[in-house]
């Protein structure tokens, strides 16, 4: 399995994917350069006007519910309408589930839209997506990644998505099938959008692996592998962001074996 994730790091690299971006006010700067560290192209377009060229120009699309409108939630639907239409996939990003009624209803449009291919998110989010109680802090999680493992396969099973849940274990999850990811580093949480920034990396291998879940595997992989050894680099939350980029973009074969752990 390694030696995959790693063919599919470089494939992104090779292909350099058009990845669309629906995604929140915060975090546009960052997750287009993440991607372009990463070897994919990004397009951040929101407008409804242009959904149905940018879905089917794109390779893959990405939302993310992090600061909603009213505008924004119609592109979001129409998108992910759209993305079904052309068969392009789609990462679905339900930050802060839980926080509010309109958030929690715009997931429930979405999801009356289309079918995402991909939900990936915290385990609160993930849990409050499932239809379980928890108390949600925002867009952070007040759950173990672990603890949601059953949020996680009732929500795969019911949407018929893969999920990926990001916390000390990142979790992939297509049904009963469970790929436990053990990479990455608690600092990571102290930089706004990390979370988002692995939802579009996810965008970036999706467009170009043929299994939705290797695609999953890999991205999470990928995204866990840089953090840590960014986090090795840096002194703070500052630098972190700085160093990922630069690790993303420079990755090597050998730092990548020594360093990722996936246990199924």
């Amino acid at each position: 399995m390694l030696d995959q994730i790693w063919e599919n790091i470089q494939r992104v690299k090779e292909e350099s994917p058009l990845v669309h971006n629906i995604t929140n006010a915060v975090v546009v700067n960052n997750t287009a350069n993440a991607l372009l560290a990463a070897g994919a192209s990004p397009i951040m377009a929101h407008a409804l006007e242009e959904i149905d060229e940018m879905v089917a120009l794109c390779r893959a699309t990405v939302i993310n519910i992090g600061t909603l409108d009213r505008f924004t939630v119609e592109s979001m639907k129409a998108a992910i309408w759209r993305a079904n239409e052309v068969g392009h996939p789609v990462v679905l990003d339900p930050v802060g589930a839980g926080a509010t009624s309109f958030r929690n209803q715009t997931l429930r449009d979405i999801l009356a839209a289309g079918t995402p291919t991909f939900i990936r998110g915290n385990a609160s989010e993930i849990m409050t997506m499932a239809g379980l109680s928890t108390q949600s802090k925002g867009v952070d999680s007040s759950e173990s990644s672990l603890n949601s493992l059953d949020a996680a396969k009732a929500l795969s099973q019911r949407v018929g998505c893969i999920v990926c849940v990001s916390g000390e274990t990142d979790l992939v999850v297509e049904g009963d099938r469970v790929v436990y990811l053990h990479n990455g580093s608690p600092m990571m949480e102290k930089v706004t959008g990390l979370g988002c920034t692995a939802s579009a990396i996810l965008g970036a291998f999706a467009a170009v692996v043929k299994s939705p879940f290797m695609a999953a595997v890999s991205a999470t992989s990928f995204m866990g592998v840089c953090g840590e050894i960014a986090v090795g680099m840096s002194q703070g939350p500052g630098t972190l962001q700085l160093h990922l980029y630069d690790v993303m973009y420079n990755l090597s074969r050998e730092q990548f074996m020594q360093i990722v752990r996936v246990s199924e």
